[in-house]
């Protein structure tokens, strides 16, 4: 089975949007409106300097996908890449798909001169993920993260 990570393009916008419908709804038992989706998948998309998609693709179809955005560190003078968004479609699950995209976006975030390091955020109960995460050579830091949201969609 031939994967092919590339960076994701407007064709991807709705299968992204649905992804992350699929990951809300799984994670958080979150209904998410497709349209709002598909309006912040495409302005990312518009805005590289949001941040930017990877889709794995097989036999042109995207199976996995995954959102990095950027965080300036003022006590680095560079940047964190944020893994976000990450979906990896049921049949395509524990064959290693997240694996590859991690690494590869660690190769270009090692490549690029402002990149600091890569975090991410997991649900405490994500027990599966964590571990993962860990095996990736990833550590847990000393922070919890806190919210203020100012809209339900």
């Amino acid at each position: 089975m031939n994967r092919n990570i590339r960076k994701a393009e407007a064709k991807d916008v709705t299968v992204i949007a649905q992804f992350n419908q699929a990951m809300a709804l799984e994670t958080e038992q979150k209904a998410l409106d497709l349209t709002v989706v598909e309006k912040g998948v495409r302005a990312l998309l518009d805005t590289p300097g949001y941040g930017f998609y990877l889709v794995t693709v097989i036999e042109e179809q995207p199976v996995a996908c995954l959102m990095i955005t950027f965080e300036w560190t003022d006590w680095r003078n560079g940047v964190f890449w944020w893994i976000q968004s990450v979906y990896v479609t049921p049949a395509h699950r524990r064959k290693g798909i997240f694996k590859q995209l991690y690494l590869h976006v660690e190769t270009m975030a090692q490549q690029a001169p402002l990149v600091r390091g890569l975090r991410l955020y997991v649900d405490n109960d994500n027990l599966t993920a964590q571990a993962t995460y860990v095996t990736l050579g990833m550590t847990r830091t000393a922070y919890s993260l806190f919210e203020t949201e100012f809209t339900d969609l």
